[in-house]
């Protein structure tokens, strides 16, 4: 196998859906080099190793796990797999949201690209000194904010730019993952003390305001609903957020772990902006947990939150069968991890002296998230957390890049 080696720290949830298998994909079409994943729970890598979708999709494939035997949990790990990569390989950070930062910046300690699920980080000055990190060793560091590669989004950034929908004026989002999630390692993590559902999910639609329209945010006002987890952790998994962004437009978002389970999607989420152009309103609506399709099953499938009927989407991630050795991943899921990664490979394909052009160049694009064209999220993740502590009071935001 060539290209680079690929180290996944978390095993959980999205590395089992989306992140390993776009990887192996990119494994079997010969781009990548080996695989590990790297979990603090032998049980975590165990499941994922034994995962049915996985083997099925990716037969004669595998991963190296550490830890690789039973024992107590191992929350350091990651460090010693982080060392074990030559430099310049690819460190996948898949950790809850508080642990983004220090997983990041311990790869980047060691000389690695990164990949981060979203948000990067929960603080902004975090976020910046991942940027000057990653800056002074010339490396890649992208936030894999997969909605950007929904066509949809892609659309529409490309005609609001060109001004076909005038000025975004009000607006609002939602998504609500279903109930079952609360059942999952999110009790665990997704506490009044680290997070809340509008910097898990609402993060999301943020950063998708921003990349269609250019705008930054300047005040967010959080308000959220206090309930408790399983295991009686208390979380804010009901939150109602209010983002003012620098033209005074306005955006509502609602998130929450509470879709019902025995709905046929697996989420309910969508987009609106209302805007206005020279003596003409215009609409621009993202109607995204229905994308037409309607099944009914013989029997009720055996993953979390399946239903008998289903509203599937084709969109975000899907396997198909087109001939060959195992399926085949699609969607917009699988379009991020492979721009990203590629992009990395690129920079390690680039002259030395070429490799900062190119990384500015992704920056200034603005196509994939990278520290440096995102940190307005993480500014609006500070505020908010400030805002939903004190009952959802409004708080301001310092323009990007003020002391």
């Amino acid at each position: 196998m060539s290209g680079p080696q690929i180290l996944i720290v978390g095993g959980g949830m999205i590395t089992h859906d989306q992140l390993l298998p776009s990887l192996y994909h990119m494994q079997r079409q010969g781009r990548l080099g080996a695989i590990a994943v790297c979990a603090s729970r032998f049980s975590t890598v165990r499941d994922l190793a034994r995962a049915e979708t996985l083997l099925r999709a990716f037969p004669g494939q595998s991963f190296r796990a550490s830890p690789d035997r039973d024992g107590p949990p191992q929350p350091e790990l990651y460090r010693e797999a982080i060392a074990a990569l030559p430099p310049r390989q690819i460190v996948v950070v898949a950790v809850p949201d508080q642990l983004h930062y220090e997983v990041a910046m311990a790869a980047l300690g060691r000389d690695q690209h990164v990949l981060c699920v979203k948000p990067l980080a929960l603080e902004y000055r975090h976020a910046a000194a991942i940027e000057r990190e990653a800056r002074a060793r010339d490396l890649l560091v992208a936030v894999e904010y997969h909605k950007r590669f929904d066509d949809r989004s892609l659309m529409a950034r490309r005609q609001y730019r060109a001004g076909a929908f005038g000025e975004f004026r009000l607006g609002a989002a939602r998504l609500f993952e279903k109930w079952y999630y609360r059942h999952s390692n999110f009790q665990n993590w997704m506490t009044t003390a680290h997070s809340d559902a509008f910097t898990y999910i609402g993060c999301h639609y943020v950063d998708l305001v921003h990349f269609i329209t250019g705008l930054l945010p300047v005040a967010v006002s959080v308000y959220g609903v206090r309930d408790r987890f399983p295991n009686g952790n208390e979380g804010f998994l009901w939150t109602d957020a209010r983002v003012i962004w620098s033209n005074g437009a306005c955006l509502n978002v609602q998130n929450g772990l509470g879709f019902p389970d025995d709905a046929p999607g697996t989420n309910t989420q969508g987009l609106t902006l209302y805007c206005g152009g020279e003596d003409q309103g215009a609409l621009l609506e993202h109607s995204d947990q229905y994308r037409g399709l309607k099944h009914s099953y013989t029997r009720r499938p055996d993953s979390p939150g399946a239903t008998i009927y289903a509203e599937p989407s084709p969109d975000y991630f899907q396997y198909v069968d087109l001939a060959g050795v195992g399926l085949t991943p699609v969607g917009y899921g699988y379009r991020s991890v492979d721009y990203i990664v590629s992009s990395m490979i690129r920079v390690e394909s680039a002259p030395d002296d070429c490799r900062r052009e190119l990384l500015e160049e992704f920056d200034h694009a603005g196509i994939m998230a990278t520290p440096h064209n995102s940190s307005f999220n993480e500014r609006v993740i500070e505020a908010g957390r400030r805002s939903i502590l004190e009952g959802g009071a409004p708080v301001g935001i310092k323009a990007v890049g003020a002391a």
